[in-house]
């Protein structure tokens, strides 16, 4: 079975070639790919800034949805034909891509396999940094920065599920009103001024206890100004820079966590217990569509540097995606 995916010829240039389609091992599935997702994650690798583990396909792309072709001796829970959605160690830039069983979930009979695509990471790394680590209750209130984000805008309308209170952060007032569309109650504008002010005028300074920040850098010091005592604080990327000031006495005398975590970095059998918790929590949101995927544009596996190239302005709202169909 022949095997079509992009390489990473160099930091500019990204190559469709052919090959040979692998085995699924006992506990993995095969997925014939319809629709992949594309990731910040992919752009670094492709820059040679994101090194790949010794256990993971180097080909980019951690999220694919499509039909299981084949399965491992040991699979239960899957067999051919199912239509599925699944976290993949690597491989997703692909017509065929290998994922672990406990990684992979029955695409709800209400989505496409294009919108499938859209879920796995942005499911598991909300679920990770806002409900495990970051303990939102219902009634609290989440800050999310970058709400027009992929997993921003999943995170927004799964902390809505979940009874909380949630605002945001965008950039432009076009993006900040998509956000409000999705249900933030209020969106600061990182183009429009100082946020901190922003977001203390609003009546939302020393309130909010639980941050997802995807940005790092300055935004540090806004979220600890931002946190309310007993404040969770998760650092989930550094777009913003990797460095920042930051200010102990408000943390401590805040009492606040701050802490991160990237997906890769939860294992195998984290991810697995991660996917474990959103089939019984999560899936019954997207089958009644209170959680829904945002596409913002879908281009052919071929063309996949140009989608990065356009992930790279941040312009896009929601999730991009490529076409691995033949």
């Amino acid at each position: 079975m022949n095997r079509r995916y992009i390489d990473i010829e160099d930091a500019e240039t990204l190559v469709l070639r052919t090959d040979q389609a692998p085995k699924p091992g006992p506990d993995e599935v095969l997925i014939e790919v319809d629709f992949a997702g594309i990731n910040r994650a992919d752009v670094l690798q492709r820059m040679g800034l994101y090194p790949v583990p010794e256990d993971a396909s180097a080909i980019m792309g951690l999220e694919v949805a499509g039909t299981v072709c084949e399965t491992g001796a040991n699979v239960s829970a899957f067999k051919p034909g199912d239509v599925v959605c699944a976290l993949v160690h690597g491989g997703g830039y692909a017509s065929h891509a290998i994922a672990r069983e406990d990684h992979t979930l029955h695409l709800p009979e209400n989505l496409s396999t294009k919108e499938g695509a859209a879920l796995p990471e942005a499911l598991l790394t909300v679920w990770h940094n806002v409900f495990h680590l970051g303990q939102l209750q219902p009634g609290e209130t989440l800050l999310i920065h970058g709400g027009g984000s992929g997993i921003g805008s999943m995170g927004i309308q799964m902390a809505l599920a979940h009874g909380a209170k949630v605002i945001s952060t965008a950039g432009g007032p076009e993006k900040c009103q998509r956000v409000r569309d999705l249900g933030a109650e209020f969106v600061g504008d990182y183009r429009g001024g100082d946020l901190l002010e922003q977001l203390t005028t609003a009546g939302y300074g020393g309130k909010i206890d639980v941050i997802l920040d995807i940005a790092g850098g300055d935004f540090v010091p806004i979220n600890l100004g931002l946190a309310a005592p007993d404040a969770r604080i998760v650092c989930i990327g550094v777009m913003r820079g990797a460095q920042a000031t930051v200010d102990l006495f408000q943390i401590l005398m805040k009492r606040l966590t701050v802490t991160g975590s990237t997906l890769r970095g939860m294992g195998s059998v984290g991810r697995a217990e991660g996917f474990s918790a959103i089939r019984d929590t999560v899936l019954p949101w997207v089958r009644q569509k209170t959680v829904a995927p945002i596409i913002d544009k879908v281009w052919p596996l071929a063309d996949a540097m140009e989608a990065q190239l356009v992930m790279q302005t941040g312009s896009h709202f929601g999730k991009l995606i490529l076409d691995c169909r033949d």
